[in-house]
């Protein structure tokens, strides 16, 4: 039926059964697609990185360390060479070559692929021979092996054999062999896929690097439940041993249980609203002839209005982080100049809406997702409340994470929550995807409400090539403030990530809420 399941089988004869670990874990939103590059979103890539592996991966430090290579120089400022590990195989016994890692180099580069921000600056890959790869940048990157972090090798033969030699096109629904099977290096292997019910990881007891593995489990049993309190039923019940988002009115009852235990710390994930500010009409709103939200005033009045204390106290349980910023404070570039918010004020709201020809306000609608970040669509329906002070008239349109991105990605909207991760550290990878003008390379990849600043652009393309670091962080914080004057988006809060857990199982609390499975621990 699949060859992961074929070779799973196969391995079923040598691999110990003693001391098997299953881990059954769930959050609010199932996994959207297998295919490793087709889809930049968190708990997709987490799914994705216990099948599929990349050059070099983090510690639990956030440090570049080896994975598919073993080590790498930078011959010059534009050439990179990398050294495979040797001796590693795909889940379906196909040794790993130099042709895989430059194949799925160009995959992720492809008009298709949600990945082609991870693959900024690099011009080509080149097999130099089966375990040597050549990366070659149009600029010196002081960011890449941050980058490649993300960039999951897969096997060129197996994709041509299957016809997924480019990655799904998830916006468009596409349905692939890549989106429901799989064959990577990992650690675990693809046993089974049941959309919105269940999938399940089984160990790779082929793994090259199962000698050093640090957790003890062997089967990953991983289900979406869309119910807070099912979910939190379930952990409190036993027939689950992980959450990864608990809500926050259920930590204190989730603490004071003996059989449960919570570990908290911050998200690298800011959580934002976004406009569009290209379209001379907006599609969803009650204003013809022209768009609002390209007047800075109304989205500065949009701003004013947002009473973010009272949002960190009644809808989060005082579990965020407010900030004016688009990036968290972990993220190389960060300043306190950029975290500074617009404050909270009703009367200068009104005076600006009221200044750019609304003094009654408008009518919008709110698009938001219901089961991807922690308490979204309630968080949306308080700035609904807070927005109708000013006259404005919000429609909510609250819908689950699977449909919520195909059509936010299609620019079909006026108004939208997201949330923002930075795996590479680096504030590059925000500013370049959110504020940038839609381009060549990964710009603007997640620039939905199409914003476009010739300024703002020029920054960001030093930024990609300057390896002085006083030069590039006095760049990225001159672009961070000009993002927050122009009022590009409207930055809510950093998320505070609760996990919790059964008292036996032990994790390691990341920041890019990743659960890292071979770092778990049952006892």
């Amino acid at each position: 039926m699949r060859l992961t399941i074929a070779a799973f089988a196969a391995a079923l004869s040598v691999a110990p059964v003693i001391d098997a670990k299953t881990l059954r874990w769930a959050s609010q939103g199932d996994i959207l697609t297998m295919d490793p590059h087709a889809q930049n979103e968190g708990l997709n890539n987490t799914a994705n990185s216990y099948i599929y592996e990349p050059l070099v991966t983090y510690n639990e430090k956030f440090e570049v360390v080896p994975a598919l290579s073993t080590d790498w120089k930078q011959e010059t400022p534009l050439i990179w060479r990398f050294n495979l590990r040797q001796g590693v195989k795909f889940h379906d016994g196909t040794p790993l070559t130099a042709a895989d890692v430059v194949f799925s180099i160009d995959r992720a580069m492809q008009p298709t692929s949600n990945f082609r921000q991870y693959t900024v600056g690099v011009q080509r890959a080149h097999a130099v021979d089966d375990n040597t790869v050549i990366i070659y940048t149009t600029v010196p990157n002081p960011v890449l092996l941050r980058q490649l972090t993300e960039l999951r090798i897969v096997n060129k033969g197996w994709a041509e054999k299957n016809k997924v030699v480019a990655p799904q096109n998830f916006v468009q629904k596409e349905e692939t062999y890549a989106a429901r099977n799989a064959n990577g290096t990992g650690p675990f292997m693809l046993k089974s896929r049941e959309v919105d019910i269940k999938t399940v990881f089984v160990t790779n007891p082929n793994w090259w690097g199962a000698k050093t593995k640090k957790g003890n489990v062997t089967e990953v049993v991983y289900t979406p439940i869309k119910s807070d309190s099912t979910r939190t039923a379930a952990l409190l019940s036993g027939e689950i041993d992980f959450l990864l988002d608990p809500v926050p009115q259920d930590i204190a009852r989730l603490k004071q249980t003996a059989s449960i235990k919570v570990v908290e710390g911050a998200e690298n994930r800011t959580i934002f609203i976004g406009m569009d500010q290209f379209r001379d009409e907006l599609q969803y709103s009650d204003v013809k002839g022209k768009n609002p939200f390209k007047d800075v005033r109304v989205r500065q009045a949009l701003y004013h209005a947002i009473d973010i204390e009272g949002i960190k106290r009644a809808v989060m349980r005082g579990s965020s982080d407010p900030t004016g910023s688009i990036i968290q404070r972990a993220v190389l570039g960060w300043t306190p100049a950029s975290h500074e918010r617009l404050p909270f004020d009703e009367k200068k709201a009104k005076e600006l809406l009221t200044a750019a020809g609304y003094p009654n306000g408008f009518g919008v609608t709110l698009d938001c997702p219901n089961n991807r970040y922690i308490n979204d669509e309630e968080i949306c329906k308080a700035l609904v409340s807070m927005w109708a002070r000013l006259g404005l008239k919000v429609s909510l349109n609250a819908m689950p994470r699977a449909t919520y991105f195909p059509k936010i990605q299609k620019n079909d909207t006026s108004l939208y929550l997201l949330g923002w991760g930075v795996p590479t550290f680096d504030a590059l990878y925000s500013l370049q995807s959110l504020p940038m003008t839609v381009g060549k390379g990964g710009d603007g990849n997640f620039n939905l409400g199409r914003v476009s600043s010739p300024e703002f652009d020029k920054l960001v393309e030093s930024i990609k090539g300057e390896v002085d670091v006083k030069k590039r962080n006095q760049m990225i914080a001159d672009a961070l403030m000009l993002h927050n004057k122009q009022v590009m988006h409207i930055p809510l809060h950093n998320q505070v990530i609760p996990w919790a857990m059964r008292k036996n199982v032990s994790v390691v609390h990341r920041a890019d809420n990743r659960l890292e499975v071979q770092w778990v621990r049952i006892d």
